[in-house]
């Protein structure tokens, strides 16, 4: 049986966003032997906590919403984009379940902050103006800049050998991680020193997401490939928590 991977709406009001970039995150589990299921944002806590029942793991994809500054304790600033309340309380209940039960959770981009904030942690609000590097160039370029990559992290072991110490990425946000959250750390930095990924503490729970946009490329991209497949194989692989 496939292993289902719950993933909320990227955003609650804005629809042609969700139809342009969802089905690039359900090709990518769909072609890495997983099962998409969709978490509408506009569900019941109820609603929620019956579909991710059924799942065996999480993907908190990207969103042309910022997280709300009030829940790390800072001052909105101008730069700031308009919260999603409705995506925030869905990724809010799905990491409960995922970190309750140890299900595999993949932040990608806006799921990395999420996860952070989630955890404690804080965020850059926006970067441009301390980064070297255009962090916002968006998908008209593949390869924006490059990332290092933790050598003796969960994440090197996903790339494996063949990979160098420095991979490109593409890029289209304009917020990061700044303290990061509890039980996270940090596996990857871009050049100008932007945190570009994370990942959990604990062994034995898989806990990973980056800053750029795998999905994006993963049809010609085999690190991309590696994140998606690796993931999705964890969800095969989970055993419910004995409790």
């Amino acid at each position: 049986m496939k292993p289902r991977i719950a993933i909320p709406q990227p955003h609650s009001q804005r629809q042609e966003y969700n139809e342009r970039t969802l089905p690039h995150y359900t090709h990518a589990i769909e072609a890495s032997g997983g099962e998409p299921v969709i978490v509408p944002l506009s569900a019941t806590p109820e609603e929620v906590a019956r579909i991710v029942t059924e799942c065996q793991g999480v993907l908190l994809p990207g969103s042309s919403a910022d997280v709300d500054p009030q829940k790390y304790g800072e001052e909105r600033i101008p730069e700031t984009n308009d919260a999603d309340p409705l995506r925030d309380n869905a990724d809010e209940l799905l990491l409960q379940d995922a970190y309750n039960m140890r299900k595999p959770v993949f932040g990608i981009c806006y799921g990395l902050q999420s996860l952070n904030v989630w955890r404690t942690g804080t965020l850059v609000q926006d970067i441009q103006s301390s980064a070297n590097l255009n962090h916002s160039i968006g998908s008209k370029v593949a390869e924006a800049h490059t990332v290092s990559v933790e050598p003796e992290s969960r994440f090197a072991k996903i790339l494996g050998e063949q990979f160098p110490a420095r991979i490109p990425v593409n890029s289209s946000h304009h917020q990061s991680a700044e303290m990061v959250g509890d039980g996270l750390r940090v596996v990857a930095r871009s050049e100008d020193d932007i945190v570009e990924a994370v990942e959990g503490t604990n062994p034995e729970h898989f806990v990973l997401a980056v800053q750029w946009h795998p999905e994006r490329g993963f049809d010609t991209d085999a690190a991309s490939q590696k994140l998606f497949k690796t993931f999705v194989e964890e969800a095969r692989k989970y055993k419910p928590k004995q409790v």
